[in-house]
């Protein structure tokens, strides 16, 4: 138990579904959610994520403290779906006017990492520290799909430094690209 299980990937490419057959092998699973209801597209895929995961898991609708869902109940496995939405939602909670993006100082900028990557932190110290497992999907940030602005690059960053953390604490990480999965670490 306690281990962490990373799944990675591009926007689209299957990961959720890939998650959610790990987890299928779990008795008591929770399903955090972080997505936030932002426009008719994002409504029209977490209605859809709603009805393709089993009635009988446990839903929490978490988009800004992840590291509390470990309090959660006592689950037999955590299926956080998705970090990357997770640290979107909490750089639009910290600095939500896209026209200051342009005008961030470097000491500003600085700051933002440095809060975001601390909850990131405290989120995988507690994942440690839990008897239950964790399935975290998030997405690959360096194939050069990100916007090159301010923005992008903060996000980007802070993505990129967070799948490296996470790496590095996960018993097994696998990377899927067209539907296909791809052990990246650990597995038997």
């Amino acid at each position: 138990m306690g281990r962490i299980i990373m799944l990675t990937g591009g926007a689209r490419s299957g990961k959720s579904a890939y998650a959610q057959q790990f987890a299928s092998g779990y008795r008591d699973v929770a399903y955090v959610a972080t997505a936030i209801n932002t426009d008719e597209e994002m409504e029209k895929r977490i209605r859809r994520h709603r009805q393709d995961r089993p009635q009988e898991w446990t839903t929490y609708e978490e988009p800004y403290d992840l590291k509390k869902v470990t309090a959660y109940g006592n689950h037999d496995v955590y299926l956080i779906d998705c970090l990357t939405v997770y640290i979107t939602n909490l750089i639009w909670a910290e600095k939500n006017d896209w026209d200051e993006w342009e005008i961030l100082s470097a000491g500003e900028q600085a700051e933002l990492e440095y809060k975001i990557e601390t909850k990131i932190r405290e989120l995988l110290a507690a994942c440690s520290a839990s008897k239950a497992d964790f399935i975290i999907v998030t997405n690959e940030v360096g194939m050069g799909l990100v916007p090159e602005n301010s923005l992008g690059r903060l996000f980007r960053d802070i993505s990129g430094r967070a799948n490296q953390m996470l790496a590095q604490q996960a018993y097994e990480a696998y990377f899927v690209v067209s539907g296909m999965l791809m052990l990246l670490k650990g597995g038997a």
